[in-house]
């Protein structure tokens, strides 16, 4: 059975301060994929997720981004979020003054109330979150404290997951989870990932190395380069990747880009 188009990016053009970074990227993504995007730096790969979240930073001049059939490349971050898109950042910021729980808490109310739902009081907020602190491997003690204040890097990526978790959006865009993670780390929250992928949420995986893919079995694997989509296969083209490095993309003649 064919799975429904989850989001579609066709032909996309962005600059920021008049510099052109993306310069034509096409990706569709269905119901239940994970996409792993790789490739040097520069090439891209972070502009592409911030553009995805509606970052205002960026100026698309061409393209679209269609979601769940809506047309949303002028739509604000906020609509986005609530829709169902969520971003993981590469370097998650502090909030100082700010706890978790009423971060959160703000958070995921800010969506029911979207969606016409009650909002949940913080005692029915604290017995939910707690859940899900259990599913990501975090202690309940991560509440109290100030967004990100004082957090190690991978206590940083792994509240973004508890995020994710809570949020359970349709499409989480993860830049670069791995990145700064010790192998001890990195398989806690590939496998807390991993319990969160379903059937009919979707997942973009940004990262430099293979090694996150050992945890995280994508469907497709895409290359970008110089603003494009150069190369798209499977888990092996990863392999193949750290084993040959971005060489790979040298072309060979008038050798076409894979299908």
């Amino acid at each position: 059975m064919n799975k429904e188009v989850l989001i579609e990016i066709k032909d996309l053009h962005a600059e920021i301060n008049n510099v052109s970074i993306l310069k034509g990227v096409n990706l569709t993504i269905r119901q239940g994929e994970i996409h792993a995007i790789m490739g040097p730096n520069g090439s891209g790969k972070s502009t592409l997720a911030k553009i995805i979240a509606g970052h205002p930073s960026y100026e698309i001049t061409q393209g679209s981004i269609t979601f769940q059939s809506q047309n949303i490349t002028n739509l604000d971050p906020e609509l986005r979020a609530h829709l169902g898109i969520f971003l993981a950042f590469q370097y998650p910021v502090e909030m100082a003054g700010v706890s978790n729980a009423d971060f959160l808490r703000l958070a995921y109310n800010s969506n029911r109330k979207f969606k016409n739902l009650q909002e949940l009081d913080p005692l029915s907020f604290f017995e939910l979150v707690n859940k899900k602190l259990d599913l990501v491997g975090m202690d309940s003690k991560f509440l109290s404290r100030n967004v990100n204040e004082g957090f190690s890097g991978g206590e940083k990526k792994r509240n973004e997951i508890l995020q994710m978790a809570l949020l359970e959006p349709l499409l989480s865009v993860l830049d670069e989870t791995d990145s700064g993670l010790d192998i001890d780390a990195m398989r806690v929250i590939a496998n807390s990932i991993n319990k969160l992928k379903s059937s009919t949420n979707s997942i973009i995986l940004i990262t430099h190395y293979q090694r996150l893919l050992d945890y995280i079995e994508p469907n497709f694997v895409h290359i970008m380069k110089n603003g494009q989509i150069e190369y798209t296969g499977d888990a092996c083209l990863a392999k193949q990747l750290e084993k040959d490095g971005y060489d790979l993309l040298v072309p060979v003649g008038d050798q076409p880009k894979s299908a």
